[in-house]
């Protein structure tokens, strides 16, 4: 069964940067796309990001494109979120995703995805 586990997450100031991480186990990584949604306090789960299984082709939102870059290391069966002047609307909950479907095209639709990760924080401060 395949296993999501994040880290990374933590209290920034508005402006500043944190790298989640995302530790894939029990499958192979390189047959799945990957990406991160987020949800904050009394909002739908949004998606944020994803990223092809060979690491070439990645989408994003609007609201994230030019400060987050998503990446992924095969060899290590990790998945990465780089965020960049980070806002405090960018606070929420941040959920590491895998899709074993590499054509899906409704990729922003939470139900495209097989696998979901327990979540970690980021919280922002202004």
């Amino acid at each position: 069964q395949v296993q999501l586990v994040e880290s990374g997450g933590g209290l920034v100031q508005a402006g500043g940067s944190l790298r989640l991480s995302c530790a894939f186990s029990g499958g192979t990584f390189n047959s799945y796309v990957m990406g991160w949604f987020r949800q904050a306090p009394g909002k739908e789960r949004e998606f944020v990001a994803r990223l092809s299984r060979g690491g070439i082709l990645d989408y994003y939102s609007d609201s994230v494109k030019g400060r987050f870059t998503i990446s992924r290391d095969n060899a290590k069966n990790t998945v990465y979120l780089q965020m960049n002047s980070l806002k405090p609307e960018d606070t929420a909950v941040y959920y590491c995703v895998a899709d074993s479907d590499s054509s899906s095209s409704d990729y922003r639709n939470r139900n495209a995805y097989d696998y979901w990760g327990q979540g970690t924080q980021v919280t922002v401060s202004s």
